[in-house]
């Protein structure tokens, strides 16, 4: 069973940046990203790419962010 560790602070999304960490977004409470690697990010948005042609911006104020450990 996977562990889920919650982002948080500027290093957790740094850290999950640099090391391609696989992530799941939920907004409000529907899960709307799973798998997928954070590739830039900034002080209102994080942009995350599952595959070459799925690129998607996430607001970190609406949205939860969450490390996924296999």
């Amino acid at each position: 069973m996977p562990t889920v560790r919650k982002l948080l602070t500027e290093q957790d999304f740094q850290d999950a940046l640099q090391r391609q960490l696989r992530i799941r977004v939920f907004e409000g409470q529907h899960l709307v990203e799973n798998g997928t690697v954070i590739i830039r990010l900034d002080g209102d948005t994080v942009i995350t790419q599952k595959s070459v042609s799925d690129i998607t911006y996430h607001s970190r104020r609406d949205c939860q962010f969450f490390e996924v450990k296999k």
